[in-house]
Protein backbone atom coordinates (compact mmCIF):
# COMPACT_ATOMS: atom_id res chain seq x y z
CA UNK A 1 0.00 0.00 0.00
CA UNK A 2 1.20 3.50 -0.78
CA UNK A 3 0.10 6.66 1.03
CA UNK A 4 0.74 10.10 -0.40
CA UNK A 5 2.11 12.36 2.35
CA UNK A 6 3.10 15.48 0.42
CA UNK A 7 2.62 16.41 -3.21
CA UNK A 8 2.87 20.01 -4.24
CA UNK A 9 4.72 23.20 -4.96
CA UNK A 10 5.69 25.26 -1.92
CA UNK A 11 7.55 28.44 -1.17
CA UNK A 12 10.93 27.71 0.38
CA UNK A 13 9.64 29.04 3.70
CA UNK A 14 6.54 26.81 3.64
CA UNK A 15 8.55 23.80 2.51
CA UNK A 16 10.97 24.29 5.38
CA UNK A 17 8.11 24.66 7.87
CA UNK A 18 6.33 21.57 6.56
CA UNK A 19 9.45 19.40 6.62
CA UNK A 20 10.40 20.73 10.06
CA UNK A 21 6.97 19.77 11.42
CA UNK A 22 7.20 16.28 9.93
CA UNK A 23 10.68 15.87 11.41
CA UNK A 24 9.43 17.08 14.80
CA UNK A 25 6.70 14.43 14.76
CA UNK A 26 9.26 11.72 14.05
CA UNK A 27 11.51 13.00 16.84
CA UNK A 28 8.61 13.10 19.32
CA UNK A 29 7.76 9.52 18.36
CA UNK A 30 11.28 8.34 19.16
CA UNK A 31 11.42 10.39 22.37
CA UNK A 32 8.18 8.77 23.51
CA UNK A 33 9.58 5.31 22.82
CA UNK A 34 12.76 6.18 24.73
CA UNK A 35 10.80 7.35 27.76
CA UNK A 36 9.01 3.98 27.94
CA UNK A 37 11.97 1.72 27.16
CA UNK A 38 14.32 -0.06 29.52
CA UNK A 39 16.31 -1.59 26.66
CA UNK A 40 19.69 0.17 26.39
CA UNK A 41 20.20 -0.91 22.76
CA UNK A 42 16.79 0.41 21.75
CA UNK A 43 17.43 3.72 23.52
CA UNK A 44 20.85 4.09 21.86
CA UNK A 45 19.37 3.34 18.41
CA UNK A 46 16.57 5.86 18.89
CA UNK A 47 18.96 8.55 20.17
CA UNK A 48 21.08 7.99 17.07
CA UNK A 49 17.98 8.26 14.87
CA UNK A 50 17.02 11.54 16.57
CA UNK A 51 20.49 12.98 15.92
CA UNK A 52 20.24 11.87 12.29
CA UNK A 53 16.85 13.56 11.92
CA UNK A 54 18.19 16.77 13.49
CA UNK A 55 21.16 16.76 11.11
CA UNK A 56 18.90 16.19 8.11
CA UNK A 57 16.69 19.08 9.18
CA UNK A 58 19.74 21.34 9.47
CA UNK A 59 20.70 20.33 5.92
CA UNK A 60 17.17 21.06 4.70
CA UNK A 61 17.24 24.51 6.27
CA UNK A 62 20.56 25.29 4.55
CA UNK A 63 19.26 24.06 1.19
CA UNK A 64 16.09 26.16 1.44
CA UNK A 65 17.87 29.52 1.66
CA UNK A 66 16.89 31.74 -1.23
CA UNK A 67 13.87 32.56 -3.31
CA UNK A 68 11.59 30.55 -5.51
CA UNK A 69 9.43 27.49 -5.20
CA UNK A 70 10.18 23.92 -4.22
CA UNK A 71 8.39 20.81 -5.44
CA UNK A 72 7.97 18.07 -2.85
CA UNK A 73 6.69 14.56 -3.48
CA UNK A 74 6.69 12.28 -0.44
CA UNK A 75 5.02 8.90 -0.22
CA UNK A 76 5.00 6.16 2.39
CA UNK A 77 5.25 2.65 0.99
CA UNK A 78 3.87 0.08 3.40
CA UNK A 79 4.83 -3.57 2.92
CA UNK A 80 3.66 -6.53 4.89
Amino acid sequence: MQIQLIDGVFSRQDATALLAEMTAVKIRFHEGKISHSANAEDIKMREQKIRQLQNQLADIRKAMIGEGSIVIHADALIDG
